[in-house]
């Protein structure tokens, strides 16, 4: 059994998927992509789970691409190629569209796909440590598959900068851009990302993954009546919802609704 990712289901409801490869720096190869995507999926149909934190063992939080996995790539066609690049941004998509609360507990430097990880996930907190970069370049190849979850978190503007300097930045430009929301002492961050994940659990579990829905729905759209229809729709549906009903009338009722434990 491989232990490049462990599993942990806390009974309030908090899972923490933990990567494993300190020696490897936690960077990727085809297995523990697989095997982190598994977990992603089998979390988000698991009504046992609700909230996901994402963190690393060691001194990095993912270096990206393994170097035995690049050298395996380097030697494939582009058929093949193509299937791993696919594996990649299936794990990105499934990170970004997970319907739970996703909560990055960043210790270590994150390069390459670690920063892709980072993009996805909801709530990012980072250490003084935690060196970011985007080196892609520096190996005659681009972010690819990273690149709509980072370009969205960041902008276009610091995409350019950083995906062509391939230059590392610290936590403070990271917060500075969007890319992490804040930064603690390193033997803080995962009790600080713990923190928040309990506090999630106060929040409807199907309202919060319709405001993440939402955002995904209205980013970037210009505000017209279309846009401001689809609005009005989707409030009205949440209010006679059955988890809406529940927190309108215990909020009258003036007691804890039936998704917070006491």
């Amino acid at each position: 059994m491989s232990t490049s990712l462990t599993k942990h289901i806390a009974s309030n409801g908090v899972a923490t998927l933990t990567l494993n490869r300190p020696e490897r720096h936690n960077a990727f190869d085809d297995v523990l992509i697989v095997e982190l995507t598994e977990a992603l999926q089998a979390l988000a149909d698991n009504p046992a789970a609700r909230v996901v934190v994402l963190t690393a063992t060691g001194k990095s939080f993912s270096a990206g691409a393994d170097l035995g996995w690049m050298k395996r790539m380097a030697s494939y066609g582009e058929a093949e190629n193509l299937a791993d690049a696919r594996k990649l941004a299936q794990l990105m998509h499934v990170l970004d569209t997970l319907p739970k609360p996703t909560v990055a507990a960043v210790q270590g430097p994150a390069y390459g796909g670690g920063v892709g990880l980072i993009a996805c996930c909801d709530m990012v907190f980072a250490a003084p440590e935690a060196m970011l970069a985007l080196t892609e370049v520096k190996l005659g190849l681009i972010p690819a598959v990273i690149s709509p979850y980072v370009v969205r978190k960041i902008g276009s503007s610091h995409a350019r900068r950083y995906f062509l300097s391939a230059e590392r930045f610290t936590p403070d430009t990271a917060l500075r851009i969007g890319l992490v929301h804040e930064i603690a002492p390193q033997d803080e961050v995962g009790p600080l990302a713990h923190s928040w994940a309990a506090q999630l659990l106060n929040n409807g579990p199907a309202s919060m993954q319709a405001a993440k829905q939402l955002v995904a729905e209205v980013a970037g759209r210009p505000v017209c009546s279309e846009l401001n229809e689809h609005c009005a729709q989707r409030i009205a549906r949440q209010r006679v919802s059955p988890e809406g009903q529940e927190g309108l009338t215990a909020f009258l009722e003036k007691r804890p609704p039936n998704w917070v434990t006491q």
